[in-house]
């Protein structure tokens, strides 16, 4: 199922409480986000393509924000204007996906 402007945004308790299961995941203001940092610029862009290729297979696309070293994920349902079930959905798996590669 696509996300859309009919997907329901969580409450700020639900937020809160799929917050603490995450580490280093903070709340935005419409978003949820995180910064990793890498070695250097490269293992930043592997990073990010692994992160892209993720997303596209789950049709739902974070912003990111890259700083040589550093990439910061702004995970938000654009569709519905704030933070849905999806966002943390990808967020599990982007940590899911870094588990295995550490």
């Amino acid at each position: 199922m696509a996300c859309s402007a009919t997907t329901p945004k969580l409450t700020e308790e639900e937020i809160q409480e799929r917050l603490s299961r995450l580490s280093g995941w903070v709340r935005g203001e419409d978003w949820i986000q995180k910064k990793y940092e890498f070695k250097n610029f490269l293992r930043a862009m592997s990073f990010v393509n692994a992160v892209a290729y993720l997303a596209e297979s789950l049709n739902h696309h974070p912003d990111i924000l890259i700083n040589y070293n550093e990439v910061t994920l702004l995970n938000w349902t654009h569709a519905a204007g704030g933070i849905t079930e999806y966002d943390f959905d990808l967020a599990e798996k982007v940590e899911a996906m870094i588990e295995k590669t550490n």
